[in-house]
C-alpha cells in the first residue's frame, strides 16, 4: 500500500514547482485580467462589476481602432517576411564553406542584443541627422523625416522586427533543415532541377510544417509588438498617436495612480482572442494542405 501511495504522490511532487510557478504568474494574473474586463476597477481601487460597458466603449474609441489597424497591418506585413527570409538565410550558412560560423554568430547577434538598446540605436540612426539621412544627404538625396511620419515609422518598426527576429528563426529552420535528406536533392539534381526547382519542389514541402510553426510564432509576436514602435515612436505612439498599438495602448490606459484597468483588461481580452484566433487560422490551413 506504501508503494503504491509512493507511485501515485512522487509524479506530484516533481510537477509542483513548476505547477505552482503556473498558476502564480500564468493561471491567476489571466482570470484577474479577465475578471476586472467587466469591471470600472482603476489602479487604486477595486471597481465595481460593469457588465460588456468596457466592450462598448471599445466599439467607439478611436483610438482602439487605430491601435487594431496598426497591429493587424503588423502582422500582415512582418510575418510574410519573417517566414521566408530566415529559411534563405539558413539556407545560406547552411552551406559547408570556410568561416560560415562567424556568419552564423553575427546573424544571430541581434537575438541576444537587449531590443531597447536595439532600438535606440536604430533610432539614433534614422534621426533626422543620423546615419541614414547623413548618407542620403552625402549621395546627393533629400533627408527622410523616417521617425516623424505615420507610415515611415510604422514601417521602420516592421524593418526592426523583422531584422531582430532573423536570427532566431534562422536557427529553427537549420534544425528542420538538417533533417531533409540529402537524397532528395541529389535526385532531384539528376533529374535537371535547378537551385529554384528544387527549393520549391524539396526543400519548401521538407519544412512545412516548421514554416507553420514560425508562422503561428511570428504572428503572436507581431501582433502583440511594443517595443519597438515604443522606442522609435515614444510614449505617444508617434504623431497624434497614429502608430499606436494595441499593447501600447494596454499600457497607456491601464498605468499611473489614475489608470483604468478595468478598461485595459478588455483591451487584453480582445489582443487575447485575436492571438488565439491567428494561430488557429495558422493551423487550419495547414491542415487544409495536409488534407487529401
Amino acid at each position: 500500500m506504501r508503494v503504491r501511495t509512493h507511485r501515485t504522490v512522487s509524479p506530484w511532487l516533481f510537477l509542483l514547482p513548476g505547477l505552482a510557478i503556473t498558476l502564480a504568474f500564468n493561471l491567476y494574473p489571466f482570470l484577474s485580467t479577465a475578471y476586472k474586463a467587466f469591471t470600472d476597477a482603476r489602479t487604486l481601487t477595486a471597481g465595481s462589476w460593469v457588465g460588456l460597458e468596457n466592450f462598448r466603449q471599445l466599439l467607439s474609441d478611436e483610438l482602439f481602432w487605430v491601435a487594431l489597424r496598426n497591429s493587424l497591418l503588423y502582422v500582415a506585413l512582418v510575418v510574410p517576411f519573417t517566414v521566408l527570409l530566415p529559411l534563405l538565410l539558413a539556407l545560406l550558412v547552411e552551406q559547408r564553406i570556410p568561416g560560415v560560423a562567424f556568419f552564423r554568430s553575427a546573424f544571430y547577434t541581434p537575438v541576444v542584443a537587449s531590443v531597447v538598446v536595439v532600438g535606440l540605436i536604430w533610432s539614433w540612426m534614422l534621426d533626422d541627422r543620423g546615419l541614414v539621412n547623413s548618407l542620403l544627404v552625402t549621395l546627393g538625396a533629400d533627408r527622410v523625416n523616417f521617425l516623424g511620419d505615420q507610415w515611415l515609422l510604422l514601417f521602420s518598426a516592421m524593418a526592426l522586427t523583422v531584422w531582430k527576429g532573423l536570427g532566431y528563426y534562422m536557427i529553427i529552420y537549420l534544425a528542420a533543415l538538417g533533417n531533409v535528406p540529402r537524397e532528395l536533392h541529389e535526385a532531384a539534381a539528376v533529374d535537371g532541377a535547378g537551385p529554384v526547382r528544387r527549393f520549391v519542389s524539396v526543400t519548401v514541402p521538407a519544412v512545412r510544417s516548421t514554416m507553420v510553426l514560425v508562422g503561428a510564432l511570428s504572428s503572436v509576436a507581431a501582433f502583440k509588438v511594443f517595443s519597438e514602435v515604443y522606442l522609435l515612436a515614444g510614449p505617444d505612439g508617434g504623431p497624434a498617436g497614429a502608430d499606436t498599438t494595441l499593447v501600447m495602448l494596454v499600457q497607456r490606459v491601464g498605468t499611473g495612480l489614475g489608470g483604468r484597468v478595468g478598461y485595459a483588461s478588455a483591451i487584453s481580452l480582445v489582443i487575447f482572442a485575436i492571438a488565439l484566433a491567428l494561430m488557429l487560422l495558422v493551423l487550419r490551413a495547414d491542415r487544409k494542405e495536409d488534407a487529401p
